[in-house]
């Protein structure tokens, strides 16, 4: 068995979600949950197909965010995953409603940090151990940290 790691590209001012389902509806009922979600998000989603004629099903109402979710899908190379890019939209916005899509049985990320997926290869294929997203902790916060973090979720509009 080989290990290797696998970075996402991840578009300018999107975000990115990676997961496992397993069922070839997935990408439509996908689809579904994120236009029903956030109406005038962009998005795209990618999903290897693990059985059959094993392709890469994608939908997308953004071109560039379809390439891209694609080659994420392709370079992963395991079945069954999902890749979701999204803009003018967070994760935090349909993130629950994609957890409770019958088909998705994990997520393993969802951020706009720098991601690499761990991927096993061994004679049947491949399949994602897990991720490495974003960085490593620097320290614990302090005062000036808190008060920072609080002032960002409120300029966002995540709290009051």
């Amino acid at each position: 068995m080989e290990l290797h790691s696998v970075r996402m590209q991840i578009p300018e001012g999107a975000n990115i979600i990676v997961g496992q389902t397993h069922f070839i509806k997935t990408v439509e009922d996908l689809y579904e949950v994120m236009v029903n979600t956030v109406p005038d998000a962009k998005f795209a989603i990618a999903f290897n197909e693990a059985s059959g004629p094993c392709l890469v099903r994608v939908e997308a109402n953004d071109d560039e965010l379809r390439k891209a979710a694609v080659e994420n899908a392709q370079a992963i190379g395991a079945g069954h995953v999902f890749v979701v890019l999204l803009r003018q939209a967070y994760p935090i916005n349909v993130l629950g409603r994609i957890k409770d899509c019958f088909e998705v049985c994990s997520i393993y990320c969802a951020t706009a940090n720098p991601v690499e997926v761990i991927v096993a290869q061994s004679d049947q294929g491949r399949g994602v151990l897990g991720v490495v997203d974003g960085r490593s902790p620097k320290g614990v916060e302090g005062p000036e940290d808190v008060k920072h973090r609080k002032e960002f979720l409120r300029k966002i509009g995540y709290k009051q």
